[in-house]
């Protein structure tokens, strides 16, 4: 967690990390990796967005998603940055997923055994045990 122009006090980090802690556990296989920054954007404005936070999140992968939401206040943008996050994950996941079965449909489309191949059984003919 990295603060620009702002002071990063305990509540606040708790916040950050109670937020951002439960899109890192997105995926079950392997943990992804998240960095967030926080601050203000400038020093004199009293009016309009001027808190920013922006967030990146490593998945398995090797994928890198990102979010940056400028907001009246910090918590919301936070917040907000946190919506789009899990928003992306799961689109990123439900693809992930479709890729993954639909190389399974493909895998077994091919170990089929085509239909001249089949082994048919002839008939016993009965006199042949006699």
């Amino acid at each position: 967690i990295k603060a620009t122009n702002i002071k990063l006090n305990q509540s606040l980090r708790n916040f950050i990390q109670r937020k951002i802690s439960k899109l890192e556990n997105f995926f079950q296989t392997k943990p992804a990796k998240s960095f967030v920054e926080i601050g203000k954007t400038t020093h004199h404005h009293k009016k309009g967005p001027f808190f920013r936070a922006e967030c990146q999140i490593t998945v398995p992968g090797k994928k890198t998603i990102r979010a940056e939401v400028e907001r009246k206040d910090l918590r919301l943008a936070i917040v907000e940055v946190k919506d789009e996050l899990q928003l992306q994950l799961k689109q990123y996941k439900n693809k992930f997923i479709a890729k993954t079965k639909r190389r399974q449909r493909q895998l077994k489309k091919e170990l089929h055994l085509s239909p001249g191949a089949k082994f048919y059984h002839k008939e016993r003919i009965k006199e042949e045990g006699i």
